[in-house]
């Protein structure tokens, strides 16, 4: 199949000849000298200017991947990667991020967030629980005590906020949420590999975070269409 080049603001694109005949209908406003029948030119050509238009954006993107190690550890668990900045505004989700509380822990233990986001705070255990911070990022919130089955909610405004998420009649519950300015994100497994795919094409700062040790940052450049391996050790 035939493929012609077309110019756009994100770069060179190649079209098929049919996509080539659409756009160039649309542009001159001639669509039956380019031979496409009336009554299928606007489906044809909202499929083509899609297609158009969503191709530059993927062919943009690449993806980041590796591993962390922290040392001293009990596990490479529960790290935070995440693209420090991108210059975009992004909306946070429309459905609750979780977080349960059973068998006396937050589930999961690290929940990193787009800033916005509402978080919502389970009780699937038989005993009251108490959901509060004592990080002024977040408020300093205390939703107060409420039984098993119920839930409450919450809203993380500001990112950039490592919000230390503790339980008032169960001390020994700990959990983080992670409030973050983009959705560019990954936590770690047990061996500490993570992946955070379809980055727009650029340089950027990587960070790895891991509750009380030092974080690590390293500048990072993403290519289209490529992968970037970065590792990093954590230590207190």
């Amino acid at each position: 199949m035939r493929r012609q080049k077309q110019e756009s603001e994100a770069g060179t694109i190649y079209l098929t000849d049919g996509a080539a005949r659409i756009a160039r209908c649309i542009d001159t406003g001639d669509c039956r000298r380019s031979g496409f029948p009336g009554s299928r030119l606007f489906l044809m050509a909202v499929i083509c200017m899609l297609s158009f238009l969503l191709a530059p954006v993927i062919a943009r993107a690449g993806d980041v991947k590796g591993k962390v190690v922290i040392v001293n550890g009990s596990s490479n668990a529960n790290a935070v990667i995440y693209v420090e900045n991108v210059d975009s505004v992004f909306a946070p989700p429309d459905t609750d991020a979780i977080m349960d509380q059973k068998h006396l822990a937050y589930m999961p233990e690290v929940l990193p967030i787009l800033a916005g986001t509402t978080v919502k705070f389970l009780n699937n255990d038989d005993v009251l629980h108490d959901v509060f911070t004592p990080s002024q990022c977040a408020g300093s919130f205390d939703l107060g005590s409420f039984p098993p089955g119920e839930s409450k909610t919450h809203v993380f405004k500001r990112p950039g906020c490592f919000s230390l998420i503790l339980c008032d009649i169960h001390p020994e519950m700990q959990a983080w949420i992670v409030v973050l300015q983009n959705p560019y994100f990954a936590v770690t497994d047990h061996e500490g590999n993570y992946e955070i795919r379809g980055i727009p094409a650029g340089t950027y700062i990587l960070r790895a975070w891991f509750g009380y040790y030092k974080s690590e940052s390293v500048k990072t450049v993403v290519s289209q269409n490529g992968t970037v391996n970065v590792d990093f050790q954590l230590r207190q």
